[in-house]
C-alpha cells in the first residue's frame, strides 16, 4: 500500500486542494491531506509544493505500424495521402520494426499515456503491444470489399485475431476494427461484428473521415471513384452509411473521425449507444476539415479526443492533441471545453474502451500521473495544464511505479 500526498487532484472535472490518495493496485481511498497523516503516520509520501495527481491519459486511437513515417507521406488533401501511403505502403512497414514501434509506445508513455487502442492492420505490432507497459486495447483490422476474396480476407483477420487472444497478460484485450464503409465487403461486417458480440470483444470502425468518403458512399462517384475503379475495378461503394451503421446495432462501436456525417448518421451512433474520437490534427493534415462537437453534443453522443498514428500526426502526444482542440473550436466556451477535453482523453476514454481506470477515486486502478506545475492551482487548472509545457515525475500503472 502507497500513500500520496499531494497540493491538488484534478479528475473528472473535479479539483481537490491538499488531498492524497491511498491505494495499491487500485485506489483505496482518496481524503484530504492532514486526515491521511493522522491515520498513516510516517507511511506518507510528502509530493511536495506544485504536486498534482492525475489520471493517467488514454489515446483511443493509434496505428503503430506505420510510426518510421516522417516525410514520406504527401498531407493536405485525402487522395493525395492515400497515394502516397499505398506507394510508401512496404518501405513504411519494412523500415517499422519492434524497436520503432516499442519507441512509439515509450514516447506515449513519456507523454502520459498510460492506456491506449492500438489499430494494427497486419499484426506486426503485436509483440511490442503485448510487452507494453500499458493497458492496449488491440483492433485487429478487417479490410477487404472484394466479394471474391472474402474467405481469404476474412481468414487472415481472424488468424490475426486468433494470434493475439494467445497473449496472456492482464491488461492486454485483443478487439476487433471494422476499416471503414467503402473498404470492407458486407459479408466480413457481419461475420465480424457476430463473432465480437458473441465473445464480448471491443469494436472501432473509421466513418466518414473525408469529403471523398461522403461522395463515393452517396453517389459512387468523386475522388475515390478512380481509385475504386484503377485498383479494385469497383465501380459502387461496397456499403451505404446507412446500411454500414446498421450492422453495429447490437454492439456499441468507437466511430473514429465522423466528421462528415450527416443528422441521420449522428442520430443513429447516438441511438446505437456509440462513440465517436475526434483526432484534429489528423483531420487538419488530411485536409478533411474539423467535426462539429456541436452537433455531436446535440445528439448527446460522447467524444474522445485521440491522435491516430504517425501517419497523420507528428506526435503521439494528448497534450498536444488537446492544444489544438482547443484552438480549434474557438466557438466554444474556453474552459467548458477544457474539462471536456480532459474527460475525453480520461474518464470517458476508459468508458469507451471498458477500462477500469481514467478517474482517481476509490475502486478504480491506480493508473496515475504526478504532475509538477509552477503557476498558482485556480478553477482554470483545466485550460493552463493544457497550455503551459507539463512535467511528469512519475507515472504509476495499476498501483505500480512505471517511471
Amino acid at each position: 500500500m502507497q500513500i500520496l500526498l499531494s497540493d491538488a487532484i484534478f479528475s473528472d472535472g473535479t479539483i481537490l486542494r491538499d488531498h492524497g490518495i491511498v491505494f495499491d493496485k487500485t485506489i483505496i481511498e482518496i481524503a484530504p491531506n492532514e486526515r491521511l497523516r493522522d491515520r498513516y503516520n510516517g507511511q506518507c509520501t510528502e509530493l511536495g509544493t506544485g504536486s498534482l495527481l492525475i489520471p493517467g491519459l488514454i489515446n483511443s486511437h493509434v496505428h503503430l505500424e506505420f510510426s518510421a513515417n516522417r516525410s514520406h507521406l504527401t498531407y493536405g488533401e485525402f487522395m493525395p495521402w492515400l497515394s502516397t501511403v499505398i506507394a510508401n505502403r512496404d518501405e513504411l512497414i519494412n523500415d517499422c520494426d519492434d524497436t520503432c514501434t516499442a519507441r512509439a509506445i515509450e514516447s506515449m508513455l513519456s507523454n502520459g499515456i498510460t492506456a491506449f487502442g492500438a489499430v494494427s492492420s497486419y499484426g506486426f505490432d503485436l509483440d511490442s503491444c503485448a510487452n507494453a507497459p500499458q493497458k492496449v486495447v488491440y483492433f485487429n483490422e478487417l479490410i477487404g470489399s472484394d466479394p471474391k476474396m472474402a474467405d481469404a480476407l476474412y481468414g487472415n483477420f481472424q488468424e490475426r485475431l486468433f494470434t493475439s487472444q494467445q497473449v496472456q497478460r492482464e491488461g492486454f484485450y485483443p478487439s476487433v476494427a471494422i476499416h471503414s464503409p467503402y473498404s470492407v465487403h458486407r459479408i466480413l461486417i457481419q461475420k465480424a461484428l457476430k463473432y465480437a458480440y458473441e465473445k464480448h470483444l471491443r469494436v472501432t470502425a473509421h466513418f466518414m473521415e473525408s469529403p471523398a468518403e461522403r461522395e463515393w458512399l452517396d453517389q459512387n462517384s468523386g475522388p475515390f471513384q478512380p481509385f475504386f475503379e484503377n485498383f479494385l475495378k469497383q465501380t459502387q461503394a461496397a456499403n451505404t452509411a446507412a446500411e454500414f451503421l446498421s450492422y453495429f446495432n447490437d454492439v456499441p462501436t468507437l466511430f473514429t473521425h465522423a466528421v462528415h456525417a450527416n443528422e441521420e448518421e449522428l442520430s443513429a451512433i447516438s441511438e446505437g449507444g456509440h462513440f465517436i474520437i475526434h483526432c484534429p490534427i489528423s483531420n487538419r493534415l488530411l485536409g478533411n476539415g474539423a467535426l462539429d462537437l456541436n452537433r455531436v453534443e446535440q445528439h448527446t453522443i460522447p467524444w474522445l479526443c485521440g491522435t491516430d498514428g504517425l501517419s497523420s500526426n507528428y506526435s503521439l502526444d494528448l497534450f498536444e492533441e488537446m492544444k489544438i482542440a482547443l484552438f480549434l473550436h474557438h466557438s466554444h466556451d474556453l474552459l467548458t471545453l477544457a474539462h471536456k477535453l480532459w474527460q475525453s482523453v480520461t474518464s470517458t476514454a476508459a468508458e469507451a474502451l471498458q477500462l477500469n481506470c481514467g478517474k482517481i477515486a476509490s475502486g478504480y486502478d491506480a493508473d496515475v500521473l504526478v504532475m509538477r506545475i509552477d503557476y498558482p492551482i485556480n478553477d482554470q487548472l483545466p485550460i493552463h495544464l493544457i497550455n503551459h509545457p507539463h512535467i511528469i515525475e512519475s507515472i504509476y500503472i495499476q498501483g505500480e511505479k512505471i517511471k
